[in-house]
C-alpha cells in the first residue's frame, strides 16, 4: 500500500504525525539561541614574544625569523604574518577554515618547544593566544563624570565592573580611560645632589618603611595573641616625614628633597562620550556563551547599578553587538512573514478556493518547523543564514503541494469522488514530484559537504533546505492527499463577491491558456526560428551583459556603526591630540543629525588592557566609535555618511592618516570592501618610496578618498649612547646606568599604598619640570658603588634619532600594504581593475614584487569552491533526471533552462547595479535545481500524453496548455517569495539582497523562455527519434522482404 493510500485511509494518524512535528518545532524555536552568523572555531593563533631592550630590527632577526621558520611547518597553515617592533614580536598564524583550532594550538606549542632554545637568553617564553570571535567585546559602555572624575576608576571598578563580572556568561570586564590613582614622589635633582641621595635610595626606604609584618603568636594567660607590626602608610603625606639620610648628625627628611602628590597617573588613555569626559567599560563574553542573552542581562542590570553611583556619573551603551543581531534577525522574520503572505495570496488567486489555499499553505509551517528541530538537535543557532534559508524555502516548499492539489482538483472536476481523486491524482504525479525533489536535493545536499569559508556559511543552508524539501515532499504525498480527501468538494458554492473577483481572473487565465497554446503551436512548427532567437538572447547576455557585471566578496552591512582611526605626527603631545579630537567630534555632532552617540579615546592604553594591546594606541592616535540611528530612521546610508566624513577629515592638515571604517570592520563577511596591494621587498627606503607612489596613484582614481599605508612613520626618540670605557673607569655598566635613567624619567616603583582593599603605586621620579629637555637628560646624576655621582653627559652622548617603525612580514617576507576603500558607486571589482591599471604605471625596482591581498585570497578561494560546486550540481541534476526518464535526451533538453537562468541573473544584476557577491552566487547555484523543475513537469506530462496515443506536436501543445498554470503558480510563489529579500531595506538586508534578486530574475526570465524553448526542443528531438525509428523499421522490413 502506497504512502498516499495509507494517509487517505488513516486521516487522524496522518494529521497527528504532522502535528507532533509542529509541536517539536515550536519547542525547538523557543530554545534555539540567536546569533548573527553560524558558530565556527577561530582560525587564527597569535604567538607573542617579548625581548626587552631590543630594537625592531633585532626582534626581526633574533626572534621573529627563527620562530617563523619553525612555525611554517604547522599543518593546515594558510598564511603566517608578523609584526616586529621594539621589545616584542607578534606572529599571527592563519589556518584554513574548519580546522580544529585546539589541535592546531597543540601543534604550535610543540613547534615552539623545538625553537625555544635558539632564542636570545633575555627573550621571554613565547605566549600563545587563540584570538577568535569570542574574544571580541560584545558591549562598550560609556561612563561620563564631572566632579567624580579623579576617583572614577575606583567607582567603576567597585560599583560597575565587579557587578557585571558576576553575571553568568560574562568573561572579562575592562575599564578603559579612567585615570588610576597613583602616589607620586617628585624629587628635586639639585637637592638630591646636594645631599648625595639617589632616587633608588628613596624608593628603597619607602618600601622598607611601608610594612605590615606578622610577628608570630604569644601565650598570655589562657589566651593566644597574634603579634603584628603595623606601619603601612595610612596617609600619603606620612612619607614626607621619612628620614632618607643623615648629614653631620642631622636627619634629612623626604620633605627636604621631594614633594608627595596623591593624584592620578601622569599619562593615561582619555575617553570622551558626546564630548563629556569619562571612561569606557568593555565587556567580553565567555567562550561559547550567547551574545544576545548576555547583552540583555547586562543592560537589564545597568539601571540597578546606576542607582548606586554618584549623581554625576552616568552610564550609557555605546556599542551593543546584540542590537545588530536582533535587528537583523527581526528584519528577516518580517521578510519571512511577508513572503508567507505573498505566497498565500498567489495560491488563492490561482486556485480561487480558500480550502485549497489552506491545504497548500499548511505545508509551509510544518516543513519550516521540522527544520528547526534539526537546528535544536545539532546545537546550531538561529542566525541570518538559517533564517534566510527558511525564507528561501517558503516559495519552493509549496511547489510539490501545488502539483498534487492541482491534479486532484482536475480529477474532482471530472466527477471523481474526493477520496478516489486524491489517491489516483497523487499516483499520477508522484514520480515527477519525487524527481523534482531529488533535483532540489542534488542542489542543496552537496552544500553540506563543502569546506572552507563557504562550508561554514552555507553548510547550514544546505541542511535546512534539504530537510524542508524532504518533509514537504512527504507532506505532498501524504498530508496533502489526506486534506484533499477531507476538505475538497465538487462544485463548491460560490458567492457574488467570489464570482466578482475570480471570474475575471479565470477569464484572464483562460485567455492565457489559449494564447500560450497558439504560441506553442507556432513554435513547434518553426523550431529553427525559436532556437535562433534563444541563442541570440544567450550570446547577447554573454557578450554584452556579462562584461557590465560587477563583482564583490560580501556586501557591506549597514549596522549603524562607524569606527575612525586618526593618526597625527608621531611626536604629537596628548593635549594637542585631545583638542583636535574634541574639535572633530563637535563638528560631526553639528553636521550629522544621524549620529546617536559619538565616543573617542586618545592616549596610550594601560599595559594590562589586553584588547587595546592588539590595537594601535598612543598620544598621537584618536579612535572614534560612532553609533548612528537605525537605518529605517535616516535618509542616508552608512556608507554615504562615511564618504562625507572622509571629505571632512581631508580638510585638517595636521592629520597624517585616517581610516574611516563603515560597519566597524574592513573586509570579511559584511565588512567594508577595500583594494589591498601587498608590496614585498626588504629595503625600507625603497618600499616606502614605492608605497607612497602607489598611494598617490590610488588617489588619482575617481572617487577614492581614503588610502592607507600599513607601515607607520619613523618614531623620534632621544637615544642615550653610553661609552663603555667611561662606564668601566667609573665602576659602572650599561645595565646600572640605564636603570638610573629609567628611574628618573619613568620612575621607580617603591611600594604600594593600600586603602579600602585596593592598592595604588607609589612611584619615585624627578619632578616633571626637571625632565623636559635634552639638557635635563644629560644632567641626570648616576652614582657608582663608591657613592660618587657622575653626570650622564660625562658618560656618553644623548642624540635625537628616528627608530624604524614596526616591521611587517607575510609568509616570511617583509611586506607593506596599501589599502584603498571602495568609493560610493563602485564595486570592489571596479576598484581592483582601476588599481591594476595604475600599478602598470608604477616603476617597480628590482627585488620588489606585489600582489592583491586582503580579502582577495578568501574571495578567490570561495568563488573557486562555489564554481566547483556549481559544476557538481549540474552533473547531479542531470543524473537524477536521466534516472527518472531513463533517457539521456530528455534531461539534455531540460538542461537548456539553465543558460537562460544565467541570462536572467545577468540582466537583473546589471539593471539594478548589484554586484555579483557570494550570496548572489549561492542564488545562482540554487537556480540550477529550481529552473529544471518546470522542465520536468512539462516533459513528464508530454510523455504521459504520448503514452495515451497522441502525436508529438499534439502532446507538446496539450501538455503545455495543461501544465501552464501549475508552472506559473510554482514560479510566481518562488519569485514573489524572493522579492521581499531582493528589495528589503531593514538592517542586514544587504546580505541577502543579491540572493533574492538572483533567484527572482533568473527564474522569471528562464521560465518565460523555457515555456517555449523546452517544448520546442523536445518536439525536435522526439521528431528525429521517430524518423530514426521509422528508418530502422523500414530497414528491417526490407531486410525481411529480401530474406523471403
Amino acid at each position: 500500500m502506497s504512502i498516499y493510500q495509507t494517509a487517505v485511509k488513516k486521516p487522524v494518524t496522518t494529521a497527528l504525525i504532522f502535528v507532533a512535528v509542529a509541536v517539536f518545532g515550536i519547542f525547538s524555536l523557543m530554545n534555539i539561541p540567536i546569533n548573527l552568523y553560524p558558530e565556527f572555531d577561530a582560525n587564527t593563533i597569535m604567538v607573542i614574544t617579548t625581548y626587552s631592550g631590543a630594537s625592531a630590527s633585532d626582534i626581526e632577526n633574533n626572534v621573529t625569523k627563527p620562530l617563523e621558520n619553525t612555525l611554517n611547518g604547522v599543518s593546515n597553515l594558510k598564511h603566517i604574518t608578523s609584526n616586529s617592533k621594539e621589545n616584542s614580536s607578534v606572529i599571527t598564524l592563519t589556518f584554513e577554515y574548519g580546522i580544529d583550532i585546539d589541535v592546531a594550538t597543540n601543534d604550535v606549542r610543540d613547534k615552539l618547544e623545538l625553537v625555544k632554545s635558539t632564542l636570545p637568553d633575555d627573550a621571554n617564553t613565547p605566549m600563545i593566544f587563540k584570538f577568535g570571535a569570542d574574544d571580541m567585546p560584545i558591549l562598550l559602555i560609556s561612563a561620563t563624570a564631572e566632579e567624580s572624575m579623579p576617583g572614577l576608576n575606583k567607582i567603576l571598578d567597585d560599583g560597575v565592573s565587579n557587578q557585571i563580572a558576576r553575571i553568568g556568561g560574562v568573561g572579562t570586564v575592562s575599564i578603559i580611560g579612567a585615570p588610576e590613582r597613583e602616589i607620586q614622589v617628585y624629587c628635586d635633582p639639585h637637592k638630591l645632589q646636594a645631599y648625595n641621595i639617589s632616587i633608588e635610595t628613596i624608593a628603597a626606604i619607602i618600601g622598607q618603611e611601608n610594612k605590615n609584618t606578622p610577628g608570630g603568636t604569644v601565650d598570655i594567660g589562657s589566651n593566644t595573641y597574634s603579634v603584628r607590626v603595623q606601619k603601612e602608610f595610612t596617609n600619603a603625606n606620612e612619607m614626607l616625614n621619612l628620614v632618607v639620610a643623615t648629614r653631620n648628625g642631622k636627619a634629612i627628611y623626604l620633605k627636604d628633597v621631594a614633594t608627595v602628590n596623591d593624584g592620578l597617573q601622569e599619562r593615561y588613555q582619555e575617553v570622551f562620550t558626546n564630548l563629556q569626559p569619562g571612561a569606557m567599560i568593555m565587556v567580553q563574553k565567555q567562550a561559547g556563551a550567547n551574545s544576545v542573552q548576555i547583552s540583555k542581562k547586562v543592560k537589564a542590570k545597568l539601571p540597578d547599578i546606576q542607582k548606586d553611583l554618584p549623581s554625576d556619573v552616568h552610564l550609557d551603551v555605546i556599542v551593543d553587538t546584540s542590537d545588530n543581531i536582533i535587528n537583523t534577525i527581526n528584519s528577516l522574520k518580517e521578510t519571512i512573514i511577508i513572503t508567507f503572505l505573498v505566497v498565500m495570496l498567489v495560491v488563492y488567486l490561482f486556485l480561487g478556493r480558500w480550502r485549497a489555499t489552506f491545504i497548500i499553505i499548511m505545508t509551509i509551517p510544518i516543513s519550516l518547523l521540522a527544520s528547526l528541530v534539526y537546528l535544536f538537535a545539532t546545537g546550531n543557532t538561529l542566525n541570518i543564514i538559517s533564517l534566510s534559508s527558511l525564507s528561501i524555502a517558503i516559495g519552493m516548499v509549496v511547489d510539490d503541494a501545488i502539483v498534487v492539489l492541482e491534479n486532484v482538483t482536475t480529477h474532482i472536476e471530472r466527477g471523481s469522488r474526493p477520496k478516489e481523486a486524491a489517491v489516483y491524482a497523487t499516483n499520477e504525479v508522484a514520480i515527477s514530484v519525487v524527481a523534482s525533489t531529488l533535483t532540489m536535493l542534488a542542489v542543496f545536499f552537496p552544500m553540506t559537504m563543502i569546506s572552507g569559508m563557504s562550508g561554514i556559511l552555507f553548510r547550514q543552508l544546505g541542511w535546512i533546505v534539504s530537510i524542508i524539501m524532504i518533509v514537504s515532499t512527504i507532506g505532498a504525498l501524504s498530508f496533502i492527499p489526506m486534506l484533499c480527501s477531507q476538505l475538497l468538494r465538487l462544485n463548491p458554492h460560490q458567492g457574488k463577491i467570489h464570482k466578482a473577483i475570480f471570474n475575471p481572473i479565470n477569464k484572464g487565465l483562460g485567455w492565457l491558456d489559449v494564447n500560450y497554446a497558439k504560441l506553442l503551436n507556432w513554435a513547434v512548427r518553426h523550431r529553427k526560428s525559436v532556437v535562433a532567437i534563444a541563442l541570440g538572447l544567450f550570446f547577447f547576455a554573454i557578450y554584452v551583459l556579462a562584461p557590465m557585471m560587477k563583482v564583490e566578496f560580501f556586501p557591506t552591512m549597514d549596522n549603524s556603526r562607524i569606527s575612525i582611526k586618526i593618526n597625527l605626527p608621531t611626536s604629537t603631545r596628548q593635549d594637542i591630540t585631545r583638542d583636535l579630537a574634541i574639535k572633530i567630534a563637535t563638528s560631526f555632532k553639528e553636521k550629522y543629525p544621524e549620529i546617536d552617540k559619538i565616543n573617542f579615546s586618545e592616549g596610550a592604553a594601560d599595559a594590562d588592557n589586553a584588547f587595546a594591546a592588539f590595537n594601535d594606541n598612543g598620544t598621537h592616535i584618536i579612535s572614534f566609535n560612532i553609533r548612528l540611528i537605525s537605518p529605517t530612521e535616516r535618509d542616508r546610508s552608512m556608507t554615504d555618511i562615511c564618504d562625507e566624513m572622509r571629505s571632512d577629515l581631508l580638510k585638517y592638515p595636521i592629520i597624517r592618516t585616517f581610516n574611516v571604517i563603515a560597519g566597524g570592520q574592513q573586509g570579511g563577511i559584511s565588512g567594508e570592501a577595500t583594494a589591498d596591494v601587498e608590496l614585498y621587498g626588504y629595503d625600507f627606503e625603497t618600499t616606502d618610496r614605492v608605497a607612497q607612489e602607489i598611494k598617490a596613484k590610488m588617489y588619482e582614481i575617481e572617487g577614492v578618498k581614503q588610502v592607507k599605508i600599513s607601515r607607520d612613520e619613523y618614531i623620534p626618540e632621544y637615544a642615550v649612547d653610553f661609552d663603555r670605557e667611561k662606564l668601566a673607569v667609573n665602576g659602572l655598566n650599561v645595565q646600572t646606568a640605564s636603570l638610573y635613567v629609567r628611574n628618573r624619567i619613568n620612575g621607580a616603583l617603591a611600594s604600594y599604598y593600600r586603602e579600602d582593599g585596593d592598592e595604588y603605586d607609589i612611584r619615585v621620579r624627578l619632578d616633571p619640570k626637571f625632565r623636559q629637555t635634552i639638557e635635563d637628560i644629560e644632567n641626570i646624576v648616576i652614582y657608582n658603588a663608591a657613592g660618587k655621582g657622575i653626570y650622564v653627559r660625562d658618560l656618553g652622548k644623548v642624540r635625537e634619532m628616528q627608530t624604524p617603525p614596526t616591521i611587517e612580514r607575510k609568509d616570511r617576507e617583509r611586506v607593506i600594504t596599501i589599502s584603498a576603500v571602495v568609493p560610493k558607486g563602485m564595486a570592489a571589482s571596479d576598484l581592483i581593475n582601476a588599481v591594476s591599471e595604475k600599478m602598470e604605471e608604477v616603476d617597480m625596482p628590482a627585488g620588489l614584487s606585489w600582489i592583491f591581498g586582503g580579502t582577495m585570497d578568501d574571495q578567490n578561494d570561495t568563488y573557486s569552491e562555489l564554481i566547483t560546486l556549481l559544476v557538481l550540481i549540474v552533473i547531479l541534476v542531470f543524473i537524477v533526471m536521466a534516472a527518472q526518464f531513463e533517457s539521456l535526451t530528455y534531461p539534455f533538453v531540460i538542461m537548456f533552462s539553465i543558460p537562460f537562468a544565467i541570462i536572467g541573473v545577468l540582466l537583473g544584476l546589471v539593471i539594478n547595479g548589484t554586484p555579483m557577491s557570494v550570496m548572489a552566487m549561492v542564488g545562482l547555484i540554487m537556480l540550477m535545481g529550481i529552473v529544471v523543475k518546470n522542465g520536468i513537469v512539462l516533459i513528464d506530462y508530454t510523455i504521459l500524453c504520448r503514452e495515451r496515443g497522441m502525436g508529438v506536436l499534439h502532446s507538446v501543445v496539450t501538455a503545455g496548455k495543461s501544465r501552464l498554470r501549475p508552472v506559473l503558480m510554482t514560479t510566481l510563489t518562488t519569485v514573489l517569495g524572493m522579492i521581499p529579500m531582493a528589495v528589503g531595506r531593514g538592517e542586514g538586508s544587504e546580505m541577502w539582497r543579491g540572493l533574492g534578486m538572483t533567484v527572482a530574475w533568473g527564474l522569471s526570465v528562464s521560465t518565460l523562455i523555457t515555456l517555449v524553448l523546452i517544448p520546442t526542443l523536445y518536439a525536435a528531438f522526439a521528431g528525429r527519434g521517430i524518423k530514426r525509428a521509422r528508418k530502422a523499421s523500414n530497414k528491417k522490413a526490407r531486410a525481411a522482404a529480401l530474406a523471403e
